[in-house]
């Protein structure tokens, strides 16, 4: 029983370091985005993305991390980690299908990962009753 308590423990604090890395990451790349940041803009339209795709994405990303770090909702928790999974896989797969390097990949691929990890640790509450 003492082993699996810690085993909660140290999944839980594995969940809030990755979710709250995950939801900073989002957050910031959101307010990029919709500020219309030049240097955003351009990769946006080196990728083949019209500029008004950056305010959507944006607002989807404050909404999924509010989804993400309120108390209950499971399902809704579930809609926005694979919205973050839609959004993030699609920017890496966009970046190498353009040929960018891996410096203009990684962040693409770093949330992607840390969206990973946070949806894999998060705790039983916030499980969906078919996905416990």
């Amino acid at each position: 029983m003492e082993t699996q308590n810690k085993s909660q423990k140290r999944n839980r604090i594995i969940y809030w370091i990755f979710t709250i890395w995950m939801a900073l990451g989002m957050v910031s790349t959101a307010i990029v985005q919709l500020m219309k940041n030049k240097d955003e803009l351009a990769n946006f339209t080196t990728l083949g993305y019209p500029a008004y795709l950056m305010t959507i994405i944006g607002v989807w990303k404050i909404l999924g991390v509010i989804a993400v770090l309120i108390p209950k909702r499971p399902l809704l928790k579930e809609w926005a980690y694979a919205g973050f999974f839609f959004v993030m896989s699609g920017a890496f797969v966009s970046h190498i299908i353009v040929g960018d390097t891996l410096g203009r990949t990684f962040p693409a691929l770093l949330l992607l990962i840390l969206v990973g990890i946070s949806w894999y640790f998060r705790p039983a509450d916030r499980k969906t009753s078919a996905s416990n």
